[in-house]
């Protein structure tokens, strides 16, 4: 056996090695603004291109659409989704059903998110009456009158005048005439087990949303699309809504996508990180909570720290 000589063991200066980080990099404790305390590194880094190719897309007026799980309502987020509307950082609004459930139980009686441990042990889970009579019947209206469940919704509901409004972020939107589409997969929500549900109604509302929904995507060159707190529904929806357009021969390709979520789930880092943004869009990821991140990132974009 060749005898191993470790003292022949080549090294060479530190200074000309390249090195990821530098003391330039570091958090910079003397400055004020938040933005400019963050280090230059990691998901600080994401963070500030978020945040600009948010500004940068209001400021020319392309689409920044928000697509939420019903996660955003039930953690108390609305008012702050209502102001950055308002402030035209949010110009659509894509959800899953529950989203508007949980919405429009807010604008009815200030509450919402029941005690499922307990309701479903005797069968009382789901069956709220209200809840299921209000989207049976704007369902119904909306399906003779040509509308999919994002405009009916909040139109019925700005329609009854409920006494907890200012807090709903439907009415709210509506009134910010803000289009918005939610995507349900029959038998997830509660209001898909009232007695008065029907599945035409449902199945055209939310058939009626994907169309409207690919019709805003087509639109988002330039733009930015952020996935808040939906790990499945909205992340296949969109892959579905970007191979539509790109099938009828829209150009989108140059886009900022966003995923923000306490834990990285598989689809939204593949259909809306990654394979979407493969080809000249940017793909961003921040795991956080979102009651923690989201009135962080709602007070950086009205530069109030």
């Amino acid at each position: 056996m060749k005898e191993f000589k470790w003292k022949n063991i080549k090294t060479y200066s530190i200074k000309k090695r390249k090195n990821k980080l530098k003391v330039s990099d570091f958090i910079k404790l003397e400055k004020q603004k938040f933005p400019d305390l963050l280090p230059d590194v990691f998901k600080a880094n994401e963070l500030r291109t978020l945040v600009e190719r948010m500004k940068i897309a209001r400021k020319n007026k392309k689409p920044i659409i928000w697509m939420i799980g019903d996660a955003v309502i039930k953690c108390g987020l609305a008012p702050l989704l209502i102001e950055l509307a308002k402030e035209k950082f949010l110009t659509h609004l894509a959800g899953q059903g529950a989203v508007a459930i949980h919405d429009v139980e807010i604008a009815l009686i200030g509450e919402t998110s029941e005690d499922v441990k307990e309701t479903i042990k005797d069968g009382r889970f789901g069956m709220a009456e209200e809840t299921g009579k209000f989207f049976a019947e704007a369902l119904e209206r909306g399906r003779k009158e040509g509308k999919g469940m994002g405009e009916i919704i909040p139109e019925y509901l700005e329609q009854i005048n409920p006494p907890f409004k200012k807090y709903s972020l439907l009415y709210n939107l509506y009134k910010l005439e803000i289009p918005m589409t939610f995507h349900v997969a029959v038998g997830t929500d509660i209001t898909h087990i009232h007695p008065l549900a029907k599945g035409e109604d449902i199945g055209y509302g939310t058939f009626r949303d994907f169309q409207r929904f690919c019709e805003i995507i087509s639109n988002i060159e330039q733009g930015v699309i952020l996935n808040i707190a939906s790990a499945v529904i909205m992340p296949e929806v969109f892959l579905k809504a970007l191979s539509v357009v790109r099938n009828l021969g829209f150009e989108v390709k140059k886009f900022t996508a966003c995923n923000i979520d306490q834990i990285q789930h598989y689809r939204p880092i593949q259909n809306v990180v990654l394979r979407p943004t493969q080809d000249g869009g940017t793909g961003l990821s921040i795991t956080s909570n979102i009651e923690i991140f989201l009135p962080l990132l709602g007070l950086l974009l009205l530069e109030k720290i």
